[in-house]
């Protein structure tokens, strides 16, 4: 998974809070480039899209409650100054982080798969059970390709950096381009998704990259962090944060009625749109 692994790139010097505009702005983009793209396809190829709203809901309950808890009230707790945890908050939020993903993932595989599909059969429903020995590979060839993105990552953000200060635009710039390209997969998939028709699959995918953005990158950093002794700075500038809140009070109003048009998707376009030039021109 891509996403993790970039994030993780980028908390590798977290005293700087660099790590946490990379996040903001893969959340920012996650909900509203990726969910205003497809909305605005989709609503411009189809008129009205339709979907199961309760897994879209329970999705977006736990992005809330992992987005507040993680990068929103580190601001606000007084065990240490300024936008960090204690050591024992941290590993609580990182235990929490992990357990929400996972109960979201087994929600969606196993145990409510029919609030995340929408008229769409379910293909794997007879399949027979991946053996214990696959799957255990399986996991650890994922591992193993999280590390080379990381070491691929991490050869090409000296060029990028290098080429943001050429230009003279501020080091955000830097982000906002790790950003586009985590999204880029994930963004693809989803529209090709959105224009087939298929709204859910869209938004499956956007809702649970932003979970595991968090949900998985968190934890991860929390680890770092403890393991070495660093002070990570979690939360963010009070600008991210209003966009954030307003991403999701926005999210919850949008997606909230089970139908989707083109409208949705300007409105989610506008707010990433502001993301983007208050990242630039803060």
């Amino acid at each position: 998974m891509p996403l993790l692994s970039l994030v993780a790139l980028a908390a590798l010097t977290p005293s700087t809070g660099f790590a946490m505009l990379v996040l903001a702005l893969l959340l920012g983009g996650t909900i509203n480039a990726i969910v205003g793209i497809c909305l605005l396809v989709g609503g411009t190829r189809h008129h009205e899209q339709s979907y199961t709203q309760s897994g879209v809901t329970v999705g977006l309950a736990m992005l809330t409650t992992l987005a507040t808890l993680t990068l929103v009230l580190p601001n606000y707790t007084v065990s240490e100054s300024g936008p960090f945890y204690s050591p024992a908050q941290l590993a609580y939020v990182a235990v929490i982080s992990l357990a929400i993903y996972a109960t979201f993932v087994v929600a969606q595989t196993l145990r409510h798969r029919d609030h995340f599909r929408h008229g769409e059969p379910d293909d794997h429903a007879h399949e027979d059970p991946v053996p214990p020995a696959k799957a255990a590979a399986s996991g650890v060839m994922l591992l193993i390709s999280l590390v080379g993105v990381v070491l691929l990552a991490k050869s090409l953000s000296p060029a990028i950096e290098a080429a943001v200060a050429n230009l003279g635009a501020p080091r955000a710039a830097v982000g906002i381009v790790i950003a586009l390209l985590v999204l880029a997969p994930e963004g693809f998939a989803a529209v090709r998704a959105a224009r087939a028709n298929r709204v859910q699959t869209s938004l499956n995918l956007a809702i649970g990259s932003a979970l595991a953005t968090i949900g998985l990158t968190i934890p991860a950093v929390a680890g770092i962090a403890l393991y070495m002794n660093l002070d990570l700075a979690l939360g963010l500038t009070m600008s991210n944060t209003v966009l954030l809140a307003l991403t999701l009070l926005v999210a919850s109003l949008t997606l909230g009625t089970g139908r989707t048009t083109l409208v949705q998707g300007v409105i989610h376009l506008v707010l990433f749109a502001t993301f983007l030039f208050i990242a630039l021109v803060p």
